[in-house]
């Protein structure tokens, strides 16, 4: 199922121009399309689109060690909600832990994740409000994380 994340701006990278009533279209666990919400809905006129108020842009690393939880599920689900996708490999220490982020398919990298939103890319996206919380995080293609 094809699914359009559309939001009040969308950076596709670090030093792309936003795009103003922006969007994402997303298939599977790779981007589709990206551009202004108009062009996406026309090239996918069938598509499911959700609204977020607020800046989309390409899912964040989670630099340092992961928030204390109860079980390593609930310590990814908290990276989920801060808008990352990614952790870094020193800090997913024990096999518990990588074994919850394979499940929820997140990548556990040594350096840098890609940071830009194109199309073929894999789905990894997050929108933050204007406070900078994290409202929706779409990891692999997957909306794991909503706050409403």
């Amino acid at each position: 199922m094809l699914t359009i994340h559309a939001a009040d701006e969308v950076r596709t990278g670090r030093d792309a121009r936003p795009i103003e009533d922006g969007a994402v279209a997303v298939e599977g666990n790779r981007i589709a399309a990206v551009g202004p919400l108009a062009a996406v809905r026309e090239r996918f006129p069938q598509a499911r689109v959700r609204s977020w108020p607020g800046v989309l842009e390409p899912g964040r690393l989670h630099e340092g060690p992961l928030p204390d939880a109860p079980s390593p599920r609930e310590r990814i689900h908290a990276v989920l909600k801060s808008g990352a996708v990614a952790i870094l490999a020193d800090y997913a220490d024990s096999p518990e832990l990588r074994a919850a982020a394979d499940r929820n398919d997140v990548l556990v990298v040594s350096g840098a994740v890609p940071s830009a939103l194109a199309e073929s890319e894999r789905a990894d996206l997050a929108v933050f409000d204007e406070t900078g919380a994290c409202i929706a995080t779409v990891c692999a293609g997957r909306l794991v994380h909503r706050r409403r």
